[in-house]
């Protein structure tokens, strides 16, 4: 139920041009702190979550993992993806408030 509410704010988000997706770069808002939320898909290898717990924890930047890479995608309206990273704060504290 708290994972639909997660998927659906993505959504919004994304559809709000609030989102970044894809891998190089999601870890350019991590490092820009741009963002302020980072989702990594349960399912994306070990070196993706690795990467972003990494780059999160020294950025200082809350991480979740979520669903799975076909889902998130779903979400933001593409095909698949490992990782979506919120940029906006209002969206970004719903998220964390959710997963929390």
């Amino acid at each position: 139920m708290q994972n639909n509410k997660v998927l659906q704010l993505l959504g919004l988000a994304t559809r709000a041009g609030k989102t970044v997706t894809g891998e190089s770069l999601s870890v350019k808002a991590v490092q820009s702190q741009e963002a302020k939320v980072v989702i990594v898909a349960s399912d994306a290898s070990d070196n993706t979550k690795k990467l972003f717990r990494d780059k999160t924890s020294f950025y200082n930047v809350p991480m979740f993992e979520l669903s799975d890479k076909e889902q998130l995608g779903k979400a933001v309206g593409k095909m698949t993806r490992a990782s979506i990273v919120v940029i906006d704060d209002g969206f970004a504290q719903s998220i964390i408030k959710l997963l929390k």
